[in-house]
């Protein structure tokens, strides 16, 4: 039809192909991956594809089947949605704007904090590309010096160095383990836990809190994320891959990579993984980063009334209508340490 294609890498800051450690193979490990892409990009941003003129709307003719977008029967939208997530790439650029200007210099130490709105949240807008990962980078490297924007920039690395491990090593994508050898652990497939998982409904508030969050927002905090998906492969031993899909069903920025990723680190069984006998109290992580249970009372207002410290493990104090906790942690840690030994590893 006599109109002209431009192919541009997409989606990443560096094509995986070009990233490889000196042995010419993909990096198995972030530090060292981070390490080399940092150095491959130059030091005061990265150029960004041309603007590509738009095509003269005359010069290729619709068929007469076709409608354009704008005609096309959408639906109502949910106005909850819309406000929560603002559709489009100005919308993205200003989110963009106001965390690098209001927020990133602090993103090192409130990161971690689910009550704070210390993270840019513009993962929804990578994933739905409307939004480039390199401007991202650029703001970052050109308006900003220190360690929490180096932090941020790290997440950016992360989400490169999944997409490698999805380019370079594909049976991901089809359900296995990345590590085969401590991958086929005996994971249980209880359907009744894994309802009171998804639903928050486990009586340990901080992951109740986290997946309700989840599924009132299409979010969560990434922080409770590995929380949540440690609760479940470790504490329930109940197989990742439920969780994994779970998220991608309910998150707005559902990646693909960094999903399963994020998951096969919680489980133990991906690339740069967790040791095995790495398994987060979610009662400690909770009494660390939400010590006053701001983010708690948020999400499970039937704790509220609950003091600062019985509020992140209801004993004495636990309301009428929320749940005994689901299992001890004790001993879902020593469940699972004896799974994963049982492997050999």
């Amino acid at each position: 039809l006599g109109v002209p294609m431009h192919v541009h890498d997409d989606d990443v800051l560096v094509a995986p192909e070009r990233v490889m450690n000196r042995s010419g193979e993909p990096f198995k490990v972030f530090t060292p991956f981070a390490r080399t892409l940092r150095a491959m990009l130059p030091p005061h941003g990265i150029a960004q594809a041309p603007e590509l003129r738009r095509q003269d709307s005359q010069q290729v003719a619709r068929a007469p089947e076709q409608r354009a977008l704008h005609e096309l029967n959408w639906g109502e939208i949910d106005s909850r949605w819309e406000s929560l997530w603002p559709a489009g790439g100005p919308a993205a650029l200003n989110q963009l704007d106001g965390f690098c200007e209001k927020r990133i210099d602090n993103y090192k130490i409130e990161r971690d904090r689910p009550a704070i709105d210390g993270t840019s949240r513009l993962s929804p807008a990578l994933a739905a590309g409307v939004l480039s990962v390199r401007e991202c980078w650029n703001r970052a490297t050109q308006w900003h010096e220190g360690d929490s924007a180096l932090a941020w920039q790290n997440e950016l690395l992360w989400r490169d160095f999944y997409k490698g491990v999805m380019t370079h090593y594909p049976r991901v994508c089809k359900g296995y383990p990345w590590r085969g050898d401590v991958g086929y652990v005996p994971w249980r497939h209880d359907e009744t836990e894994f309802a009171a998982w998804c639903e928050g409904r486990t009586g340990i508030p901080i992951i109740d809190a986290a997946m309700r969050q989840l599924l009132h927002t299409g979010w969560m905090h990434n922080r409770l994320r590995m929380l949540a998906a440690t609760f479940l492969s470790k504490h329930l031993l109940i197989d990742w891959r439920w969780g994994e899909r779970w998220f991608m069903q309910h998150l707005v920025d559902g990646d693909f990579a960094s999903n399963n990723g994020g998951w096969q680190w919680c489980a133990s069984t991906g690339t740069d993984a967790a040791p095995y006998f790495r398994v987060f109290n979610p009662v400690t992580q909770s009494k660390r980063f939400d010590a006053e249970g701001r983010f708690i009372r948020t999400w499970l207002p039937e704790l509220a009334g609950l003091d600062d410290r019985e509020i992140h493990e209801p004993k004495t104090q636990r309301p009428a209508g929320y749940p005994p906790a689901i299992i001890d942690l004790g001993y879902g840690r020593e469940r699972a340490l004896n799974a994963f030994r049982s492997r050999d590893v």
